[in-house]
């Protein structure tokens, strides 16, 4: 497994900057050559630090309705059900979830009625309290300037060095941190595929 270098960090830049931006331009801002690119932003997919390309709207041009942001207290049972209605609600534009099991969301409430929106979207006994915050604007600038790279182990959770493993395991690509974790994953991934 090779570790993501500044080069790395540099197309994920230009990527964020304008996720349309031809290879042949990363490229020659990296000194790299297009197809070079092409492999280290597929190979980004696959180890999961790219999850997708996207386009970032600003809803409050395209319909009607007021910019909230919406912190939601949630009944633990719950939280995995309230969190996934909200992640899929047209309305809400970003989720946050807090260190204490919050949802935090930018949501733009059609005729500015929260509490008639948190009733039409949300089980009310889910839903222990909210708190409404009028927005007045919001910009999203996500960046990788000062963030080291940390992928996950799929068997244990620690933290993958330059010592880990990559391995394909149906059709997906997985790190882990030592071959023994590789190991362990793949047994119980041939048990799981041996008994469906």
């Amino acid at each position: 497994m090779r570790d993501l270098d500044a080069t790395d960090t540099e197309i994920l830049q230009l990527l964020m900057s304008d996720a349309r931006r031809p290879w042949a331009e990363i490229a020659e801002a990296v000194d790299l050559s297009p197809p070079a690119v092409s492999d280290r932003v597929d190979r980004l997919q696959e180890m999961g630090v790219i999850r997708r390309f996207t386009l970032d709207i600003d809803r409050s041009t395209l319909r009607g309705g007021v910019p909230v942001l919406l912190a939601l207290t949630v009944e633990p049972s719950a939280f995995d059900d309230v969190h996934e209605t909200v992640r899929s609600e047209e309305s809400v534009e970003h989720v946050f979830t807090t260190a204490e099991r919050d949802i935090v969301c930018n949501v733009t409430v059609p005729e500015g009625d929260v509490p008639a929106w948190v009733a039409e979207t949300l089980d009310e006994d889910a839903v222990r309290d909210y708190s409404v915050t009028l927005l007045t604007g919001a910009e999203w600038t996500p960046s990788v300037d000062g963030a080291d790279f940390a992928l996950d182990c799929a068997e244990c959770g620690n933290t993958v060095t330059n010592e880990g493993v990559a391995s394909r395991i149906g059709g997906e690509l997985k790190q882990f941190c030592c071959p023994s974790c590789q190991s362990r994953f793949e047994d119980r991934y041939e048990r799981l595929e041996e008994g469906a």
